[in-house]
């Protein structure tokens, strides 16, 4: 995105595509994740770069592959390569055994490595040092999520000046939680070097509030709002929340595309005279998946007139096979799936359907066209797009929203959607009582007020707000052009 010189410049743990080892060798897929699902979208042919690892290792050449990619992209792609040593510690390690668990209130799961911070540091700076190389002192420099909090320090140590700002996408923990990390206060003050720091609640930004004040009692917070400034002796850093959304616009208009209604029709024959209940999550221990499997098998036992009418479609996106915990996590998932259908299952009717496998977009979408009941239970998400896209999708305004209450979307769906507590099993249980007994007015008032948040909340809503924080902005100051594409001048690394 540029204008006069200034462009945006996403730096990111991953590309917005990713290597796929085909019968030719690797080729380049489009990525996935909600960082893409949100901002491909608003970058596609503004002129914009975006930096990240390109998801290989340094034995794999991915230079020749980056010029297509950015033509198909709209934007330009500059991958940071990484070692087979630097991804075990820095991304599975640091990033995945410290950081996720720790953000997510899981601190059992940590494993408090001194080398993984090491690690850490080193792969942050050499994502410091491809942003040097690939942007000039224009240019707003947007960090995204919990891989690269230290990468603001990185550039200023380089001697590199830049305008930074940093999102991220997690939750960020309470007190007694963030401050079981043996680098709390290299972290804290390395996101202080940013200019803007992104969250996305009001809660998690009055965490890493708290958290500043453990570690400095001369704290001060100036204005008021979603976004504050904190001065720290003579620095002064903005602090915001900024909710982050889905194009809701694209999500409606290709729900309503005959292709997904013909989809959605189809798969519904195949489940007829009852309601559908869909579950859509990667493969993490975050997703609550076991404990939801356990509210349906609940609901099936306390409210037998459920039996034969309800049918839950639960999709796992493949995660992280490589770990064993993610490994353990799907042979549970396994083993319930396979008693529950052996308990219930009867003569045309399965009471799970459970696909262990990624969707196109079309199969996505026809799956939220179907589904009556959505239900979205993390233990704790930093937002939760699903939630958002369910709603976008749900055209005919008649569906139900069943929603975490520590998921991020909470804050904004609330009033709409049936609350839960996931670790309350019956109480999910009850939920889905409910939400397949609620009659039509309820769930129209329910929905069409969901969708009204979603549709004004939107993904453009979200960067325009971050923009105007940063850099008094929006994105009308980067017009996309159709028919943009961008000079690709390789990176020589």
């Amino acid at each position: 995105m540029e204008e006069s010189g200034t462009r945006i410049v996403a730096v990111s743990n991953r590309l917005p595509i990713r290597l796929v080892h085909g019968p030719d060798g690797l080729e380049i897929k489009p990525g996935t994740g909600g960082l893409v699902t949100a901002l491909a979208p608003v970058f596609r042919n503004r002129g914009g770069v975006w930096i990240g690892w390109s998801g290989g290792t340094d034995d794999e050449d991915v230079a020749g592959l980056m010029e297509p990619a950015s033509r198909e992209a709209g934007y330009r792609l500059y991958p940071v390569r990484l070692s087979a040593d630097e991804v075990g510690d820095y991304y599975y390690g640091f990033s995945n055994e410290v950081i996720w668990p720790l953000f997510h209130d899981l601190q059992t799961r940590c494993n408090f490595k001194p080398r993984y911070w090491q690690q850490y540091l080193k792969v942050n700076r050499k994502f410091a040092e491809i942003t040097t190389k690939h942007s000039s002192e224009t240019d707003y420099i947007w960090v995204h999520d919990y891989h690269l909090m230290h990468m603001a320090q990185s550039l200023k140590e380089l001697g590199t000046e830049r305008n930074t700002g940093f999102f991220l996408h997690i939750p960020f923990p309470p007190e007694d939680i963030f401050m079981k990390l043996p680098w709390r206060a290299q972290i804290l003050r390395a996101l202080l070097e940013y200019e803007l720091v992104g969250f996305q609640t009001m809660r998690d930004r009055k965490n890493f509030i708290q958290c500043l004040r453990h570690i400095s009692s001369g704290i001060r917070i100036s204005g008021r709002g979603p976004v504050v400034t904190v001065i720290v002796g003579d620095k002064r850093v903005r602090v915001g929340a900024f909710p982050i959304s889905i194009d809701h616009d694209a999500f409606a208009r290709d729900a309503k595309s005959k292709k997904v209604a013909d989809l959605a029709w189809y798969l519904h024959e195949a489940l007829p005279d009852q309601q559908v209940i869909l579950g859509v999550d990667r493969l993490d221990y975050t997703k609550g998946i076991p404990e939801r499997l356990e509210a349906f098998k609940d609901a099936l036992s306390r409210f037998p007139e459920l039996q034969g009418k309800i049918t839950l479609v639960q999709v796992v996106v493949p995660s992280r096979e490589e770990v064993s915990e993610y490994q353990m996590l799907r042979e549970e998932l396994y083993r319930l799936v396979g008693e529950i259908n052996g308990k219930f299952t009867r003569s045309g009717w399965v009471p799970i359907h459970y696909l262990y496998r990624s969707l196109d977009r079309s199969e996505l979408l026809a799956y939220y066209r179907l589904a009556e009941i959505a239900i979205i239970t993390p233990l704790k998400d930093g937002m939760n797009l699903v939630a958002k896209e369910y709603c976008a999708c749900n055209l005919e305004e008649n569906g139900v929203l069943i929603l975490s209450e520590f998921a991020g979307a909470a804050a904004q769906l609330h009033r709409g959607a049936i609350m839960v507590n996931p670790y309350d099993v019956e109480g999910m249980s009850n939920a889905i009582h409910q939400a397949f007994h609620m009659d039509q007015a309820e769930r129209h008032n329910r929905m069409h007020r969901l969708r009204e948040i979603v549709h004004h909340r939107d993904i453009f809503w979200w960067v325009n707000n971050f923009l105007e924080a940063a850099i008094a902005k929006d994105l009308r100051s980067f017009p996309a052009v159709e028919d943009y594409v961008p000079e690709i001048p390789l990176a020589s690394n």
